[in-house]
């Protein structure tokens, strides 16, 4: 394919959508954050224990995160993704309102399972459209932009949820108005911005798949609907029996084989001891997401060929989804932290925390998007060199942050190793966008998410969280995690050196599999 596409600008009205996108992306992770201020007093309120708390921030959202986006992916590829993202924003902004009525744990694990269906269609969708309006040149900066409104969205609801929580429990010690005590008030308050958005982001264009790349675009899906059920049965259990059965014996034995194994790895989970509903969970996902690799290979050849069937892009996730591993733990119980051990106040620690994270994020992944795109000018796989040195230079800032006594170090700590770390997300993104074909960008940008959620968001927070409630220290629970950080370096090596010939080979493995160029 010629590189015809370095010449090109990007339109304004593609400025105006990415911009529209880095708010979704606020909301996103406003919705998704706020808890991390509010945990104490959930915790305190509802009878919770760390590991529960880690359990509701991470496996609860993250594990239907990614098994819905998988579907809700395939759906970006075949729909239009302007209206998937709406009506996504309108979900998830909802549940997160509905959160603030939660009374038992269970009411609000099943209001977070709500919130992770909803946002699993933001990224796929707003990846696949970046990467229509912006060409090559420019698309690791125009995601990095995107996915600074992560970080930006931390600081938000770490700020908003702390303030409203002290000062809604200072106005109503004995609970306001419907009964509803600071950390109900907050999530109520921070769900509504979400609908009104979402009227705005129905109004965006649809652009051409493949256009920014000069690509013939692929033809209309004829039943995108029904597309996206299919995947659905691929995906969730035990649907999942039926559709392997329909494919013939050897695939319904094949399916069997996988779940016997995940059944038996649980299995002696709760052996040891370990809490049922975390690796429930967690073994529901791991089932799910084979089921759906062994139904994608029979029904599209190519597109797995690209994917699960590519080492280097699933180096690139695993290496990614281990350095989310340690920053979604960091992310969620830093304000604990100092809450807890440091002593401060909701509104005080949401401020320093909120603002250093929306910052060094902010900062690390725009940076990190420009300087990405500068190295894989002369590099082929130079934007892994982010990805490498993401897993390695934050380690010693959390070492510091999570053993120190003062707030001050804390915070300076707090901001390097969110800057280092964030530095790797957009050039992680980008890789994995390069090396598919376009009508394979919201499933290329769901099986990524698999990693930033799956090994991420569903177990670092948890496993933190667990490993302080049986030690009793919660700068114990986090700092166990780095023990991961050298598989975490091996994966973006591997990544490193097999990116550029999968790159290169990219159309002609896809037209080996059967892909109509």
């Amino acid at each position: 394919m010629s590189e015809t596409d370095t010449a090109q600008r990007a339109p304004r009205y593609a400025w105006y959508v990415l911009f529209l996108l880095f708010l979704v992306y606020i909301l996103n992770f406003v919705d998704r954050q706020i808890i991390s201020i509010l945990a104490e007093d959930i915790k305190r309120d509802l009878g919770l224990r760390d590991e529960d708390l880690g359990f509701l921030y991470g496996t609860a959202f993250g594990v239907f995160y990614a098994l819905f986006g998988i579907p809700l992916g395939r759906l970006a590829d075949n729909w239009h993704r302007v209206r998937l993202m709406t009506v996504g924003l309108a979900l998830w902004s909802t549940m997160t309102a509905l959160s603030g009525f939660s009374r038992t744990g269970g009411h609000l694990a099943m209001a977070r399972i709500g919130v992770g269906i909803g946002e699993a269609t933001a990224s796929p969708a707003a990846y696949s459209l970046l990467s229509d309006w912006f060409p090559k040149r420019l698309r690791a900066t125009a995601l990095s932009v995107y996915a600074a409104g992560l970080y930006v969205g931390v600081g938000a609801s770490l700020f908003v949820g702390g303030l409203i929580v002290q000062r809604w429990n200072a106005a109503y010690p004995g609970g306001g108005p419907l009964g509803l005590v600071g950390w109900q008030a907050a999530f109520m308050a921070v769900g509504v911005p979400g609908l009104i958005l979402a009227i705005v982001i129905a109004t965006l264009r649809e652009p051409t798949r493949g256009q920014s790349e000069g690509l013939a675009p692929p033809p209309a899906h004829p039943a995108p609907f029904r597309s996206f059920g299919v995947e659905l049965m691929t995906i969730v259990p035990p649907f999942t029996l039926v559709t392997a059965a329909r494919q013939g014996s050897r695939a319904l034995m094949l399916n069997l084989a996988g779940l016997a194994v995940v059944v038996a790895a649980v299995l002696l989970l709760f052996a040891i001891g370990e809490p049922k509903p975390q690796w429930i969970a967690v073994g529901t996902g791991v089932y799910a997401v084979y089921s759906w690799a062994c139904a994608l290979r029979r029904r599209d050849p190519s597109t797995f060929a690209l994917i699960i069937g590519t080492p280097a892009f699933l180096y690139s996730v695993v290496g990614y989804g281990l350095n989310a591993f340690i920053s979604y733990a960091v992310g969620f119980w830093a304000a604990p932290y100092v809450l807890r051990d440091l002593g401060m106040a909701p509104a005080t620690a949401g401020l320093m925390i909120g603002g250093t994270a929306a910052v060094s994020g902010f900062l690390g992944t725009t940076l990190g998007g420009i300087l990405a795109d500068r190295l894989r000018r002369t590099n082929p796989a130079g934007r892994l060199v982010l990805v490498i040195s993401g897993a390695i230079l934050p380690i010693p800032f959390v070492i510091v942050a999570f053993t120190t006594t003062s707030a001050v170090l804390f915070a300076i700590c707090l901001f390097l190793a969110g800057l280092f770390s964030s530095n790797a997300l957009g050039a992680a993104a980008a890789t994995t966008q390069d090396l598919v074909m376009p009508r394979m960008r919201g499933t290329a940008t769901a099986t990524f998410f698999i990693g930033t959620t799956l090994l991420g968001l569903a177990m670092g927070p948890y496993l933190a969280g667990r490993v302080s409630t049986l030690t009793g220290s919660l700068s114990t629970g986090v700092l166990s995690l780095v023990l991961t950080a050298p598989i975490t370096v091996f994966c973006a090596v591997m990544a490193y050196r097999l990116v550029p010939e999968a790159e290169r080979t990219r159309e002609a493995r896809a037209a080996a599999a059967g892909e109509v160029l």
